[in-house]
């Protein structure tokens, strides 16, 4: 018999009964019953139950064992009878009755239970990380990132991609957000990059001919932690192609993510291919951002020519000063009490905004100080345009253009909340596409990109050289499920001619481009093939299967959102020795205020 276990704690069944075996795992919990033990005992695989008596030698070593315990169990398998059979375990039918136990590893107390479903704070948990990885719904978060990354790699295979490596240790880049460091021993006060993402790696490989590449790839930035977003690190299905348009990308990368969450859907309707595709300026004015959850039926309209010398005097001002009115509809809200109406407006003025004007109408009749003021005609010709119902409500974001689409997003997304519109039974695909190529940087007064400084733009060097920069589109699309964007992606530059004018509009001078994006540059005089792809986040798609609010709870041992690890201990200090062979000296931040 082999020394630890002949099974696993979710294999035996009824045909085992009278078998003689041997599990090993952890104690999940313990019951007492008066002289008969019982011990659910847990492995990766499952549970099974441990049943011992007080005449038992094993009795003794269970007894004594904390939960968490290591134990190996030797003993008899036994049927159930019929109204202790549990239904929830493919273990239910049977038990094992414990002749010989050893402990193999005594657990202290914990700082932090296994069993149950208890809430602990953020700090213990990932203070303690391989104890809540204990944890069935974390555990089963972190099985289910195996299989997405396995059929992954699976379905790329099979739609003709290729798997690389690309660098860990690179140069640092003056685009995107912050850069982590690494100094090098050998080269005295110079330093390597971690990558914020392979971008040049794989257009150069697109460069040396490759055709389809793909990697899991890790990602290094030094920013922020949010929801959606692990500081530190994260991993993408990072892919780019040679020889395509903008529909072979998403020809391609489609079936894959269609495949891979029908695969893991666990009963919710996916999308499906082609994906639904909105301009970015139509998705600024229907969903008020550019990551819109399709799940909610609101979509926003524009009704500012509706409040041109309207006697609603707030809205006809804001209009006449050259700002916008969007509105979003509120099916059925006229049920509700003016409570909710107002609710909505206390909560816009505490998300930073003047406030959230309203119409309510019941049972035909609209009410609130904006029908009062309107008129009574031109809120019928308003409702009849906005085509609401009798008892619909519409909120009203006022203001400048960005401000009003600001507020009217995240109205659309609490109004579809609060209504319960949202429908969570299901997974929602779509592509932005047609991102302007560029923006203007109020701050210092000039024209940038607004995307990827490496993007093609539609009309290639005739639209640089003739168009309003402002104007312009470029080949730049983001892949957006539920309201997350999973990546962005784009057809590439591959033209040094349109590259050097596309950085000279953001004001760079040829010389800014070949210094620091010498690698790449150098690469396209030596012929580049037209290329492009994206990099779907695999942290992301996991969130969504798992449906977790939070990406650390999909991700094996994150960071804070201080990018602490507190489990490890890092960052942490070094010794003065290998700051020397570093040649690094420590500069204390100055003191604030």
């Amino acid at each position: 018999m082999h020394a630890y276990r002949t099974h696993n704690c979710a294999e035996l069944r009824a045909s085992n009964v009278g078998e003689t075996v041997r599990l090993s795992g952890w104690i999940h919990r313990k019951r007492d019953h008066g002289g008969l033990l019982f011990v659910d005992l847990r492995d990766h695989f499952g549970i099974t139950q441990i049943v011992t008596d007080i005449d038992s030698e094993a009795f003794k070593a269970i007894d004594g064992a904390r939960a968490e315990s290591v134990i190996t169990v030797t003993g008899d398998v036994v049927a159930r009878s019929g109204e202790t059979t549990n239904a929830n375990l493919p273990t239910g039918d049977i038990e094992l009755r414990a002749r010989q136990v050893t402990v193999q590893s005594a657990a202290a107390e914990l700082p932090l239970p296994v069993f149950g479903d208890s809430e602990y704070p953020e700090d213990i948990r990932l203070r303690y990380r391989y104890l809540d990885l204990r944890r069935e719904r974390l555990h089963n978060n972190i099985v289910l990132r195996s299989k997405v990354i396995s059929s992954v790699r699976r379905r790329m295979i099979d739609q003709g991609f290729t798997e690389f490596q690309t660098p860990i240790l690179t140069a640092s880049s003056p685009e995107g957000a912050r850069d982590y460091l690494v100094p090098s021993r050998v080269h005295p006060g110079k330093f390597y990059a971690l990558p914020q993402a392979p971008q040049m790696f794989k257009q150069l490989l697109m460069v040396a001919g490759f055709d389809r590449y793909f990697q899991i790839a890790p990602c290094f930035r030094d920013e922020d932690a949010r929801a959606d977003r692990s500081p530190g690190e994260f991993y993408q299905l990072d892919f780019e192609m040679s020889f395509v348009t903008q529909d072979d990308v998403f020809n391609a990368i489609e079936p894959v993510l269609h495949g891979i969450f029908e695969e893991f859907a666990n009963g919710r309707s996916v999308t499906p291919y082609p994906f639904p595709r909105i301009p970015y300026r139509e998705s600024m004015l229907k969903y008020g951002n550019d990551k819109p959850d399709l799940r909610n039926p609101i979509e926003i309209v524009d009704v500012t020519d509706h409040f041109v010398r309207s006697g609603f005097g707030i809205f006809a001002n804001i209009v006449e000063g050259g700002g916008v009115i969007r509105a979003i509809p509120a099916p059925k809200a006229g049920e509700r009490s003016r409570k909710f109406f107002d609710e909505m407006n206390d909560w816009s003025r505490s998300e930073g905004f003047s406030g959230l004007g309203y119409i309510n109408i019941k049972a035909g009749e609209p009410g609130g100080p904006i029908a009062k003021n309107h008129g009574p005609e031109a809120t019928a010709k308003l409702i009849e345009a906005l085509g609401l119902g009798p008892d619909d409500g519409v909120f009203f974001a006022a203001g400048k253009e960005a401000d009003a689409a600001k507020l009217a997003g995240l109205a659309r997304t609490r109004v579809g909340e609060q209504l319960e519109l949202i429908d969570a039974g299901k997974f929602e695909f779509c592509w932005i596409v047609d991102f302007p190529m560029f923006e203007y940087d109020e701050d210092n007064k000039k024209v940038d990109f607004s995307h990827n400084p490496f993007s093609m733009p539609q009309g290639e060097l005739e639209a640089l050289e003739t168009k309003d920069p402002l104007d312009i589109l470029a080949y730049q699309y983001d892949i957006v499920c539920n309201g997350v964007e999973l990546s962005s992606g784009a057809i590439r530059n591959h033209k040094l001619e349109i590259m050097y004018k596309a950085f000279e509009i953001a004001g760079y001078t040829k010389e800014d481009v070949d210094t620091n994006f010498a690698g790449m540059i150098n690469a396209f005089k030596f012929g580049a093939p037209p290329h492009g792809g994206s990099a779907p986040g695999i942290d992301r798609m996991v969130m969504l299967l798992a449906d977790e609010p939070n990406i650390r709870e999909v991700i094996v041992f994150p960071m804070n959102q201080k990018a602490e690890d507190l489990m490890m201990g890092a960052p942490s200090e070094v010794t003065p020795k290998q700051l020397r062979e570093l040649h690094i000296r420590l500069v204390e931040p100055a003191p604030k205020g």
